[in-house]
């Protein structure tokens, strides 16, 4: 199976379960195998490449563009659907296009399920939750993402 395949197969199989992931408690997550965590590489963030590092330049860009109307709860469904759309959008080119080593990669995977997961709640796919609550959510995988990852030209959301 190419690598690519494997890693859209992967991403796949996270968005299907998001709504789950989505709604779980993160005090919950003691049953039975401990969840992945983010982890940096031997103390040093993983790197990148340029397909990455454009989509979530994408992604932070329309988020923070958002940040004011999310904030003010004056965002519509409609604008939480657009938003969902281009983070959706953003992680299928991450999918389609990033190349890094298997353990980068698995790193990134915790990211990208964290951003389909509120991808899905603020496109209205997780009943159980508020859109904001899913904007909430990506901002946080941006936080993450800048974090555990070298990206110079990244800044995280100021919120």
């Amino acid at each position: 199976m190419k690598p690519y395949t494997f890693v859209a197969l992967t991403v796949l199989s996270l968005a299907a379960a998001g709504p789950a992931l989505a709604a779980t408690d993160a005090h919950e997550h003691h049953h039975g195998t401990a969840p992945a965590s983010l982890q940096l590489n031997a103390g040093k963030k993983w790197q990148t490449d340029a397909p990455l590092r454009a989509a979530m330049g994408q992604i932070r860009q329309s988020m923070a563009a958002s940040l004011h109307a999310i904030h003010a709860n004056k965002m519509s469904a409609k604008g939480y659907d657009g938003l969902a759309k281009q983070v959706e959008g953003a992680v299928g080119e991450i999918v389609a296009n990033c190349k890094l080593p298997p353990a980068a990669d698995a790193q990134l995977h915790i990211v990208v399920a964290e951003l389909l997961a509120g991808a899905e709640q603020m496109g209205g796919k997780v009943k159980q939750g508020k859109r904001m609550d899913g904007a909430v959510a990506v901002i946080g995988a941006l936080d993450n993402y800048s974090k555990y990852f070298d990206d110079a030209g990244f800044q995280p959301i100021p919120h």
